[in-house]
């Protein structure tokens, strides 16, 4: 019960970050969630809990007696929801005993329906957590942030054997600012995982490298009566663009390592337009493949109209994990190890997003990723169950007690 509490406690704080937003982190209302952890942390017994100016919660949990030779492990979860769908006012529906079924969100007119989901049926018995269709859940990423409060509760508690533990709780994970201020020389772990993945059986160390893009058109306006070989419509042209990218790498074409271009946004007119993508490709090779075709695309349509019609610019956002990963094999073993240990078979499925752990990992920081028992995150169908979220927490504890034995 202490669990839920604390779950339906935090989703109920506002925390959305802001990818327009220059200021650290984005939004300060994540810093109202960043104040209640700090003060959790430290009633769990964490008495070095603090949060840093930029508004990252930290907290360390000295190694037992005898146990100071293990490696010091890291948790990480990100405070932060999607800015995709609201976040504001989140009111839960709480269903013991579910029953398998589709379920009616609220008065919303939508529902979570088990040929959309097809999983719903086996989450039947479990304590099912749903929205009221109006806003987005939170499990993304509070639910990571409970098993890991959770799991150290108890290890305090219950006096079990442990190395050091250090904890951190990042804002902006879900804009791709996450790392950008985490100190990891101060952060104190030798190793750490993130706890921000889907189904509680989930282990991920395959990420996709990932990329922005935003193309500008310059456009030549002029009378349409007057406009024979004169007139540059950039709406057309930057639909032009769009058209010569491969037709069927989008995400709703692709799974597993299949990348994709995902147009974000689209806008403008006769006289400029501008459009925004995010590009997506697990092996790194690929995706430079993919970020050249977006070059070249403007090329052959600035040859065509005249140079500086089409702009596009690539920002390099994060990249895959697995390179630092393998060549610290025994932390996907602990993983298996500890997720075999509540009963579950380990999936390795490759993760089609990034992780705060991603870009820790080229920060001299290996983090492979977890599973936190949530679905369909970032938006009105995201849900989870009370088992998955004590599973994640109980996963967490067989990893810590796997540091441990292990020093």
């Amino acid at each position: 019960m202490e669990l839920l509490n604390r779950f339906l406690r935090y989703i109920k704080v506002h925390t959305a970050s802001d990818s327009e937003s220059e200021t650290v982190p984005t939004t300060a209302r994540q810093l109202d969630l960043a104040k209640i952890l700090c003060a959790d942390l430290k009633e769990i017994g964490i008495t070095d809990a603090h949060i840093s100016e930029t508004g990252y919660v930290y907290g360390s949990v000295p190694a037992a007696p005898g146990y100071e030779a293990a490696p010091a492990l890291g948790l990480i979860a990100h405070m932060d929801t999607s800015p995709a769908f609201s976040g504001e006012n989140v009111n839960p529906q709480i269903i013991p005993n579910y029953d398998g079924k589709n379920v009616k969100l609220g008065e919303s007119g939508r529902e979570l329906d088990t040929e959309m989901f097809p999983w719903l049926p086996s989450l039947a018995g479990r304590t099912l957590i749903t929205t009221d269709g109006t806003t987005l859940l939170g499990a993304d990423d509070k639910a990571g942030v409970t098993a890991i409060i959770c799991a150290v509760e108890k290890v305090l508690k219950e006096g079990l054997p442990h190395g050091k533990i250090c904890v951190a709780f990042t804002p902006d994970e879900e804009v791709g600012k996450g790392p950008d201020h985490f100190d990891v020389k101060a952060f104190g772990a030798d190793f750490a995982y993130t706890a921000d993945g889907g189904p509680e059986n989930e282990v991920s160390f395959d990420n996709f490298n990932a990329a922005g893009a935003e193309v500008k058109v310059k456009g030549f306006s002029i009378h349409p009566g007057e406009s024979k070989n004169k007139m540059i419509n950039a709406a057309l042209v930057l639909c032009e663009f769009n058209s010569m990218l491969p037709a069927g790498d989008t995400p709703r074409n692709t799974e597993n390592y299949q990348g994709f271009f995902h147009m974000l946004s689209i806008s403008g007119d006769v006289d400029s337009a501008v459009s925004r993508y995010i590009i997506r490709e697990h092996d790194k090779y690929l995706f430079e493949g993919r970020k050249q075709t977006m070059l070249h695309a403007a090329e052959l349509l600035n040859e065509k109209y005249g140079e500086g019609t089409v702009t596009v610019t690539i920002k390099d956002q994060y990249r895959n994990m697995r390179e630092i990963i393998e060549q610290h094999p025994f932390l996907m073993d602990y993983a298996d190890q500890a997720i075999r240990s509540v009963g579950l078979e380990p999936d390795h499925t490759p993760t089609r997003g990034g992780t705060d752990g991603a870009t820790l990992s080229y920060m001299g920081l290996p983090c492979p990723n977890l599973g936190t028992g949530g679905y369909a995150f970032h938006g009105p169908f995201e849900h989870v169950t009370v088992e998955g979220m004590e599973k994640s927490r109980d996963i967490l504890l067989g990893i810590i007690r796997l540091f441990a034995e292990n020093k």
